[in-house]
């Protein structure tokens, strides 16, 4: 039984991509787990996705680009303002301006620097560098 879809997809992306692997399935499939995968899409860190099964539960085969060092889930999902991303990027990322916080705010997921620009505050989802 699976608790955390997300960190689940995040673990085989990460496995795979170690391993060198140029793709890998996602299963279950959620609107979430393809937000996210859009998202780090959009910042070049996996290729493209598509659905095996365009179905709730279905399959996603993610394209790995090999750029990814290290990526996972934050818990718990600290709630965090615009003035308190700086406190979450030098706990969660290894130097300035490297990496990426996954946020989901009001207006969607997005990265804590689109969030940064917006003046928007929202929940850390994960991180990725």
């Amino acid at each position: 039984m699976l608790n955390d879809t997300l960190a689940n997809t995040l673990s085989n992306v990460l496995t795979n991509e170690q391993l060198g692997r140029k793709e890998c399935i996602i299963n279950p499939a959620s609107s979430l787990i393809k937000r996210v995968l859009t998202t780090l899409a959009k910042h070049r860190y996996v290729g493209s996705y598509e659905e095996l099964t365009p179905s709730k539960g279905g399959y996603l085969r993610v394209n790995l680009i090999g750029t990814i060092n290290n990526i996972g889930v934050i818990k718990p999902r600290f709630a965090v303002s615009v003035h308190e991303y700086e406190k979450f990027e030098k706990r969660f990322l290894p130097a300035q301006d490297m990496g990426v916080l996954l946020v989901s705010t009001s207006k969607g997921i997005m990265t804590h620097l689109e969030a940064k620009k917006q003046n928007i505050g929202g929940k850390l989802l994960a991180y990725c560098y």
